[in-house]
């Protein structure tokens, strides 16, 4: 439910508001206007005398919450969360976010490459997973530990903000230690411990819907997210499964306005998983800008024929740099930058 406060309510009756929630059990979440506070209490209503917190000094409304999406939805928050992972904003509805690199990062010196390519535009995000585990288990093999600390070296150098994934909850403090932002891939959308782990920490944390995952569970593994107390949650469309087969998914362009009607978060797709052919991928990333897309997720190598996974859809740095210029074109005709 949401607590509205009066107008210029003292942080004192805030105070007085909040601890007598969590007398009834309740998880508060206040977020603070120019005039007025909104007080966002998550918990069971059972236990609850809505008469008694009417009463409190300060407080003006209590309103219940419809959608089962409580932190995540706009009820509780109506205007746009910009998310700042390392400098980098997304979601201010003005500039757009590309987060790229390597799918696997398989050395030093292709980090560097994908790094100067992201710098070169600003505003962006370096990426490359140390921890991928393929559809075999007789595939590659990542670099782990090894791979944050090329992870790490190669941002602060190009002075960029990087991210990796996560598979395990044994992962999060140390990729959090290393990376600006986690990342949770689609197979681990429902890894409610996962989630939970993540949302204990201070990082930017990337959430790919999962393969077939509906927008609403979609938005209720934000929430188990969010309910720990992290609320820099970035939601990420990377295609969903569907009768067709000539793509590799179905990138879901419908989702990334319908999401951004029902929550404050923001969105970004990722075109590459989606098609699972580079040539596709300039095509959907400008409908996906063209649809409200508040970035997105590049797959960039310097040798995509020699990738040690998924290198059909990967962009070489030529067609990564050719495409970011056309991406800026787009950018301006919907009113955005790159």
């Amino acid at each position: 439910m949401i607590i509205i406060m009066a107008e210029n309510a003292s942080e004192e009756k805030i105070k007085a508001v909040e601890k007598q929630l969590a007398e009834y059990g309740f998880k508060t979440h206040p977020i603070r206007g120019e005039s007025k506070t909104v007080i966002g209490a998550i918990g069971d209503k059972g236990h609850l005398s809505i008469n008694r917190l009417l009463a409190m000094d300060g407080v003006e409304n209590v309103v219940p919450i419809m959608r089962p999406y409580k932190l995540a939805g706009k009820e509780i928050k109506k205007a746009p969360s910009i998310i700042d992972s390392g400098g980098v904003k997304t979601g201010d509805n003005m500039n757009i976010t590309v987060f790229a690199g390597p799918y696997i990062a398989e050395n030093e010196e292709m980090l560097d490459i994908a790094a100067s390519c992201v710098s070169e535009y600003g505003g962006g995000i370096l990426t490359g997973g140390v921890f991928n585990q393929g559809p075999s288990p007789y595939g590659f093999e990542s670099l782990g530990i090894k791979g944050l600390t090329f992870l790490k070296a190669a941002g602060k150098k190009y002075n960029i903000p990087v991210c990796t994934e996560i598979p395990d909850t044994s992962d999060v403090e140390t990729v959090a230690e290393y990376c600006d932002v986690i990342q949770i891939g689609a197979r681990n959308m429902q890894n409610y411990s996962l989630l939970s782990e993540a949302g204990k920490t201070d990082r930017t944390v990337i959430l790919k819907r999962g393969l077939s995952a509906s927008v609403e569970e979609w938005l209720m593994a934000a929430e188990y997210i969010m309910k720990e107390g992290n609320s820099k949650v970035i939601l990420c469309e990377r295609g969903i499964r569907t009768f067709e087969t000539a793509t590799r998914s179905t990138l879901d362009i419908s989702a990334i306005p319908v999401v951004k009607s029902l929550s404050h978060l923001p969105v970004i797709a990722e075109p590459g998983r989606a098609a699972g052919n580079f040539k596709y991928v300039g095509a959907m990333s400008k409908a996906a800008l063209a649809a409200g897309a508040d970035g997105l997720m590049l797959e960039i190598h310097p040798e995509p024929n020699k990738a040690h996974s998924n290198g059909e859809r990967a962009l070489k740095p030529k067609t990564f740099t050719a495409l970011m210029r056309e991406l800026k074109a787009v950018a301006s005709a919907v009113g955005r930058e790159i």
